[in-house]
Parts: C-alpha cells; structure tokens; sequence
C-alpha cells in the first residue's frame, strides 16, 4: 500500500463536500483530515472545530467509506480523555504487528504549547480507547504539531512535523517544518528544519507541509500564509527538492473564492486508476469551513 502519488493538485472547481462545517460562521470548522485507502476501503480521522470560545478543536472522528465521498464514522476520540485544550490535524494508518496507528495534535492548556500524542489499536473502531504513547512532547521552545507521515514497504518512517517557535509571546503562530525520522513510528529524531517560508512572500509567516506527492524528487504541498492575521486562513502552495533543498512555490496553488480564501490541511491518496483523490479544508462564504474533495483529472 502506498500514499505517495506525484500528479495533480487539488482543485476547488467540481468538488463535493466530505463532511460540513459543524455550524456557521467563522471558527466553526470541519477539517484538518489525515486519508488513507487501505484494502479498498478509504479511512479518514478528521478534526472537529469550534469557534475559541466554544471549544477550539472539540474531537477527532473516525471514519470509513466504500467510494470516497460519502463516510460513516466508527469512532470518536475526544480532547478531554487526553487533557487538552484542543485537538488539531491528526494521522490515521495502519501499521503491520499493531493494526492502526492514530497520531493526535494536543494543546497544552493555559499555553501556546502542542505535542502529539499516538494511539494503536487493533481495529480503527478501536482507535478512541486504544494504547497511547507521546511520541513528540515539544518543549519549552517549540510547540510540535499537525503531522505528515509516511512508512514505505522497507519499514522506513518519516515524518514532516509544524514547528511553532515559542520564543517571542504573541508571535507563536510563526511556523517552520521539522523532518523527523523512526524506526517504529513511536520515537522519533528530529533531523532539523526543511522548508520555511520566503522573507517578503504569500508564505512570509510560516510553511507547514500537508501532503507528500513524490519522494524522488521529494514534492509536498503546504500551507503558507503572509502574516499574523491570516492564521487560521493559510492556502496551499506546493514545494519541490531543488539541490538538496524544499523551495517553495511563489504563489498559492489552490485557495478557496469564497469567505476567508481558505484551503488548506490537503491529504492525497492514490486511487487504483492511476487518478489521485485529493481532501481539504475550504473556506465558505460565511466564514466557515467544510471537508472536501476533489480528483485529479
């Protein structure tokens, strides 16, 4: 089974809404989905968001379909089980000798702080009770969150991981990603900052890698955003390996037309026609945000 493809992008134009924004209006937003396809099924754990004073990230659900459009959830995990103040983007794969892996990004409370936790599980429908290890705690620096990652057939693991720098009070949505490594997707070595955005461009703010769509040479999409204003609202742009190194794109290559311009949090899979099935977070007119999908031509 592989998640890596290195056609398309994701298109706003034709595509079907994945799951709706839980309410209207700004901060009520369905999103943050983490997709795999697994024995022709598709599996997908998406984050459930309300606005900062109802809740922030409330829960992850769990869920599977049979065509990749229309899913039934199977589980539920929720940010209080794990003490945290909210939940983010999560990762949900299976994982050979465990079953299925669930990787959830935690706020710590009463912080701008974040680590990411893992759950394993024999079954998905499994994942919200299943056995939890903290896999990447962040620390007094650095907030970790919102991970990308992929095992290949030889056992290897990656992971590109959004780092918030916590040096500077009030400036802690800045964000640069981390490429770290493993050899059981449990502990993990950072191996230092990969792609970061341009001084003065669209991605002044920050670069946090979303999907890996080649690894030879290494191709990802990210989301990017100019300044402080514009979080919660970042676009996608796509980053290419040029002489060892991630060198964005110099503009967006997907954005919302409606609301806040959002799309962001893309996912990919590799469909059996060759085709690849993109999801996103996408803004609406009224300033929230549904889950959707769209595939490559």
């Amino acid at each position: 089974m592989s998640t890596l493809v290195d056609v398309g992008l994701p298109r706003y134009e034709g595509a079907e809404v994945v799951v709706p924004a839980p309410a209207t209006g700004a901060g009520n937003w369905a999103g943050a989905a983490s997709v795999v396809l697994a024995d022709g099924v598709v599996w997908m754990a998406h984050r459930v968001r309300r606005p900062l004073d109802a809740g922030r990230g409330v829960s992850v659900v769990v869920s599977r379909s049979t065509d990749g459009v229309r899913f039934e959830p199977v589980a539920s995990v929720e940010r209080d089980a794990f003490a945290a103040a909210s939940f983010e983007r999560p990762v949900i794969m299976p994982v050979p000798g465990v079953g299925w892996r669930l990787y959830l990004s935690c706020a710590t409370p009463g912080s701008k702080h974040w680590w990411i936790e893992a759950v394993d599980a024999p079954t998905p429908q499994e994942l919200g009770r299943g056995r939890r290890t903290v896999v990447l705690p962040g620390d007094r620096a650095w907030g970790v969150k919102d991970p990308v990652v992929t095992r290949d057939e030889d056992g290897r693991w990656d992971m590109w991981v959004c780092c918030h720098p916590l040096d500077e009070a009030g400036a802690e949505d800045r964000m640069v990603t981390q490429h770290a490594t493993s050899a059981d997707g449990l502990v993990w070595e950072l191996r230092g900052p990969v792609l970061a955005g341009s001084p003065t461009g669209w991605d002044a703010r920050g670069a946090r890698v979303t999907a890996v769509l080649s690894r030879t040479p290494l191709r990802v999409l990210y989301d990017g955003r100019a300044d402080a204003a514009s979080n919660w609202f970042e676009q996608t742009g796509l980053a290419e390996e040029v002489d060892g190194r991630l060198v964005g794109s110099p503009a967006p290559v997907a954005a919302s037309p409606d609301g806040d311009g959002a799309l962001r949090y893309v996912s990919v899979v590799a469909l059996p026609d060759g085709r690849s099935r993109f999801y996103f977070e996408s803004a609406r007119a009224d300033g929230s945000h549904d889950l959707m999908t769209s595939v490559s031509a």
